[in-house]
């Protein structure tokens, strides 16, 4: 249990360290010795599908590793959620909606954030603005804190030509980080990374 908190995402004290690189490694790393010790538990396939997802390895054996955590454990809304976000990584965002929609049927009462902002995401990339941006602003009610929703929420107001809106969200979003635009995208459809950044950087530019 305790390796897998430590590989549980990209966020907490690894990723502080100065050298992202040497953070990525570890991640791997450390996903990969998961994996040979408890390969067949659910837990542990999502959480190194995840990691191994996010931090750039091949995007189909990290589908593969959810869809297995699933295949065991059906009802494992955990699994639904990251599974989720992997699909989203692989450029599938109507299928990440389905699976973060099936992750909220599953387990209502856990906190809904996150998966609202992969299915916020979902909606910007399907180029759905509207609803991308009321369902961002829907997780922002409960996660506040967080600068994923924020960029996606900048971005989106970007592409619509809102740009008192777009002002807003980037004003918020420095509070929270001075990177307006990350310097780790891991979406892998072009268009769609296209897409994100060039609306981010548009907000950026408007926002100054």
């Amino acid at each position: 249990m305790r390796l897998l908190a430590r590989i549980s995402g990209p966020t907490g004290s690894m990723a502080r360290s100065k050298s992202r690189d040497a953070n990525r490694r570890r991640a791997v790393d450390l996903a990969r010795q998961a994996l040979r010790v408890g390969g067949d538990d659910p837990g542990v396939l999502t959480h190194a599908g995840h990691v191994l997802g996010y931090f750039g390895e091949d995007i189909k054996a990290a589908i593969g590793l959810m869809d297995r955590s699933l295949e065991l454990n059906p009802s494992f809304a955990h699994g639904w959620r990251w599974s989720g976000w992997i699909r989203l990584y692989a450029g599938q965002a109507d299928l990440a909606i389905e699976h973060f929609q099936t992750s909220l049927r599953l387990s209502p009462r856990d906190r809904t954030a996150g998966r609202l902002t992969g299915i916020g995401i979902a909606h910007f990339f399907s180029r759905r603005f509207d609803d991308a941006a009321a369902t961002l602003l829907v997780s922002l009610e409960e996660l506040p804190a967080h600068a994923t929703p924020y960029r996606f929420l900048a971005a989106c107001y970007a592409h619509m030509g809102r740009l008192d809106e777009v002002r807003g969200a980037v004003t918020r979003l420095k509070i929270i980080t001075a990177a307006v635009v990350p310097s780790v995208v891991p979406y892998r459809d072009p268009e769609q990374r296209a897409l994100f950044l060039s609306g981010l950087r548009l907000a950026a530019g408007e926002a100054t």
